[in-house]
């Protein structure tokens, strides 16, 4: 196969690749989905993200259709990211794709429910531990895997989704990372650690090699001791083994018969010894080395399920802890019938929220318990919501396509239960505020053609009207839905437009989100739970009433007052009155 049959990469990168990599090993690179080993050889890490992503789920990226349902598969994988044990499990959480069939899709969820059960189970100690001996790992490789496999056994996690690291032989651990430290010189031979002897062999004869280089320092002060011939050679000989821990023995042997004079016997003498400790560290060398990989060889095969453990392990307990930290919960994956429905459903971007309001909702056919009086009816295939600005509309449009995407991900959901079934494209389209033909023709281009084009579609709009005058907007939010019905997609439509909508086909209903009033502090009350089957209200007279409220100079307030006659005073009033007395109640 040719690098350049792969999405994204083009003459210039093959260039690069091969060049840096090889064909073979870069192919090999691609295929696992190795974002580290692309990045050293030269890729950015979000050039790398992309084609990775598209070479392992090229088959399923088409369900992203629009700009802003990429945005939010983006920041799904940012948040789940930061939950991330190792850098390893960061790369491959960033090139997760959705999946092309419920088999996989169930698969993953098994893997990321049973680790999170493992991970729950963890005291908070022990979980510490854990992300500690995990910390190890750092670029990854043989010798960190080993390393980081030999610590979570130290730790004792041996359950769930720990077992593979627990039944790895713990010998052959010790001995491959010993050998892998051994090995891995970078060239330089034997690494310092695996062998005493020759250690000692490498520091005797770097203190040999010192002295050389100072002979004539060694000269005086051995001279300045001894008188006679056989004085100095025995103030030599003690001089060494003081600074390097030579037997005298080896010392002596090395020393000349003969000589011109004390600095031609000194440096003879050092020559000589640090010839006889290079051959003899060489020949140790050589046979630590073959030793080292008679073990590395013994020890392969628990060295390659060290790698493959550690790495697995790291990308579930990561994903693990991602559902944790966010309550998340497995989805029932439909096929038989399409419909996104959830029950308590939470925004993962407003996780950091004070108390945020759970919501449940759905389109299509679904069979989630009943549990309320405002229970989201079944069949209604597209769903036209209304209501107060600022009421949640388009944060419920994202938490569905947040939904709607990691279950396709093989991911669990924010919610206490969801029933998703597949489709083939989501067609999410936030709210853009720019008004003219330029940005009408594109977003018709890019939310016509997925619609259109797939047999199974979400559809997630938010105010198409910003994008064209009322009147037409009116007559192309009528037709997207009807196009919508037609096609037997699902969607849910945000709009201020609802009354002018009306007829809606037969399969289609009105939903509402109400502002229900202001706090003692002027603030806006809004429901966020949409009430079925109503058009919502925008109450501008609650926006009125705290501008009235708060207005401080009189011109000022003469102004909203203005206003207020014009919505209706007696509204109001009304509010301000329940807002003084909620204030005085409290």
């Amino acid at each position: 196969m040719r690098l350049e049959e792969y999405w994204g990469i083009g003459p210039k990168t093959s260039a690069l690749l091969s060049e840096e990599l090889g064909v073979e090993r870069a192919i090999e690179a691609i295929e696992s989905a190795d974002t580290r080993t692309l990045t050293a050889a030269g890729l950015s890490r979000g050039r790398a993200t992309r084609i990775l992503r598209r070479a392992s789920g090229a088959e399923s990226m088409d369900l992203l259709a629009t700009r802003d349902t990429r945005d939010v598969y983006k920041e799904l994988l940012d948040l789940a990211e930061e939950y991330a044990v190792t850098s390893d499990a960061a790369d491959r959480i960033r090139v997760l794709t959705p999946l092309p069939s419920k088999e996989r899709m169930e698969e993953r969820l098994d893997d990321v429910l049973s680790a999170r059960e493992s991970w729950a189970a963890l005291s908070e100690s022990t979980r510490e531990s854990v992300v500690a001996a995990f910390e190890g790992y750092g670029n990854g490789g043989e010798r960190s895997a080993v390393g980081t496999a030999i610590e979570l056994q130290k730790v004792g996690v041996s359950e769930g989704v720990f077992e593979p690291i627990a039944t790895l032989d713990s010998d052959h651990l010790a001995s491959a990372r010993a050998a892998l430290a051994g090995l891995a010189g970078d060239g330089d031979g034997v690494g310092r650690g695996a062998d005493e002897e020759l250690d000692r062999l490498r520091d005797q004869l770097g203190h040999v090699e010192d002295l050389a280089a100072g002979s004539a320092e060694v000269v005086e002060a051995v001279q300045d001791g001894a008188r006679r011939p056989a004085e100095f050679q025995d103030a030599l000989a003690r001089y060494v083994i003081d600074e390097t821990g030579l037997g005298r023995a080896r010392i002596q042997a090395a020393m000349p018969s003969e000589a011109t004079d004390a600095r031609d016997f000194v440096e003879t003498a050092l020559r000589d010894l640090r010839s006889s400790l290079r051959a003899d560290l060489q020949e140790r060398e050589s046979a630590v080395a073959d030793r080292l990989e008679a073990d590395l060889e013994a020890a392969r095969g628990t060295i390659d399920d060290a790698v493959a453990a550690v790495d697995d392990i790291a990308l579930s307990v990561s994903l693990a802890r991602f559902a944790i930290a966010f309550d998340l919960v497995r989805p029932t994956l439909v096929e038989d019938r399409e419909t996104i429905a959830v029950r308590n459903a939470r925004n993962l971007t407003l996780a950091d929220a004070d108390d945020p309001q759970p919501i449940t909702y759905a389109v299509g056919d679904h069979t989630l318990p009943v549990q309320g009086a405002n229970e989201p009816p079944s069949g209604d295939r597209v769903a036209i919501l209304t209501g107060a600005n600022s009421g949640g509309k388009t944060t419920l449009l994202e938490t569905l396509c947040q939904v709607q995407l990691l279950a396709q991900m093989g991911l669990p959901v924010p919610a206490d239960a969801a029933e998703v079934g597949l489709v083939d494209t989501v067609v999410f389209h936030r709210r853009h505020a720019s008004f003219n033909a330029g940005v009408l023709e594109s977003t018709l281009r890019s939310v016509v053609p997925p619609l259109t084009g797939s047999d199974r579609t979400l559809m997630l709009v938010d105010e198409f009207e910003a994008i064209t005058e009322p009147g037409s907007a009116a007559d192309l939010l009528h037709g997207l839905v009807t196009l919508t019905v037609d096609r037997g997609a699902l969607g849910v439509f945000v709009t201020h437009l609802a009354a002018d909508l009306e007829p809606l086909p037969e399969t289609a209903r009105t939903d509402g989100i109400f502002a229900e009033g202001l706090s003692p502090d002027l603030e806006l009350q809004v429901d966020y739970q949409p009430r079925f089957g109503t058009v919502g209200k925008s109450t501008p007279e609650f926006i009125v009433s705290r501008l009235v409220a708060n207005a401080g100079d009189p011109v000022e307030r003469s102004g909203f007052e203005t206003l207020a006659t014009a919505i209706g005073e007696e509204a109001v009033q009304r509010t301000l009155s329940d807002a003084r007395w909620n204030e005085g109640d409290g």
